[in-house]
């Protein structure tokens, strides 16, 4: 149905509330694990680990995202993405997705169709969907995504378990989502590989497990930043990191757009969050799981170095900056 059609020229106050959560689930299966699913008072969801991991992200229109930059489709892709990562960077599984929309009465509803076939899109690459959530009102649009997931029998990894003697390592792509900001915000829509980056990341869900399994002492997802995010590691197990630039890995591609824009890419890998990547620390003694690159180690001490010194400059994303 396209954008000229007459139900797609409704807006979402014509549809009404309900009109609106019928067009974002008919027709759209459940994972087995969802035993009661949209529809009613709330969802129920199986739990056979016995424990449930719970996370929230929010996004906001021309804060997180924009439609001149962005589809609704991606929008909606991006906004499942970036809360499945932090699941996964727990080494848990994804089991369900809880959706709160906020909007304006007079939003197309086709705009809402778009977010949420893109929603159901990134959910199903996991094997899960959008089991319940709310919609509202709002000057702003606002989309919020709780994600919940299960570890399997594996205890949670957090950030505070690294050791000293450590491995630092990252999965999935670092720097691509930066370039790709810096692209569009220079009025640019190509090279199209880096801007669909930061349009639709690409987070290694399955890398989380498998570093769980793997004897992984910490994780974290770098959606802050690399160098930001191992900082929490670093603050919250007491330890310092050591990242090695040697073992960084900088694309040919990012090189080739910094050095158009005249910028660094090596700032982009180290600090752009966005990406969905996740970094973590293993015992030394054992090899890397799949899918899982070195690029450092942990030592005693605090923080968080480049080549044993402090990084200077921004570190990566922070709120009211």
């Amino acid at each position: 149905m396209g954008p000229d059609s007459s139900q797609d020229a409704q807006t979402v106050s014509q549809m009404g509330e309900f009109g609106l959560i019928d067009r974002v689930i008919s027709g759209r299966e459940q994972s087995p694990g969802t035993l009661i699913g949209p529809g009613d008072d709330a969802a129920v969801l199986a739990a056979p680990d016995g424990r449930v991991v719970a996370t929230t992200d929010v996004l906001v229109e021309n804060v997180h995202f924009r439609f001149d930059w962005s589809t609704p489709h991606q929008v909606g892709r991006k906004a499942v993405a970036v809360n499945l990562s932090d699941i996964a960077a727990m080494g848990a599984v994804p089991t369900g997705l809880l959706v709160g929309l906020g909007c304006s009465p007079d939003l197309p509803t086709h705009v809402v169709d778009e977010l949420s076939a893109g929603m159901w899109e990134e959910a199903q690459q996991v094997g899960i969907g959008l089991v319940g959530g709310d919609m509202v009102s709002a000057a702003t649009l606002t989309i919020s995504v709780t994600a919940l997931g299960d570890l399997q029998g594996r205890a949670p990894v957090t950030r505070a378990g690294a050791r000293p003697g450590d491995v630092v390592a990252v999965a999935g792509r670092l720097g691509w989502a930066a370039a790709g900001l810096a692209v569009l915000g220079r009025g640019f829509r190509s090279p199209v590989a880096v801007v669909g980056a930061q349009r639709v990341p690409e987070p290694p869900y399955a890398a989380g497990p498998l570093a769980a399994a793997a004897g992984a002492t910490s994780m974290v997802d770098t959606s802050d930043g690399l160098l930001a995010d191992l900082g929490h590691v670093a603050d919250a197990s007491k330890v310092a990191i050591d990242i090695r630039a040697e073992l960084l890995e900088v694309p040919q591609r990012l090189t080739e757009v910094a050095s158009a824009l005249g910028a660094d890419a090596r700032h982009w890998v180290l600090t752009g969050g966005e990406d969905q990547a996740l970094a973590a620390t293993f015992p030394p003694d054992r090899p890397l799981p799949e899918g899982w690159r070195q690029i450092g180690e942990v030592a005693e001490g605090s923080g968080v170095t480049l080549d044993g010194a402090v990084y200077e400059g921004t570190t990566g994303w922070e709120h009211w900056r």
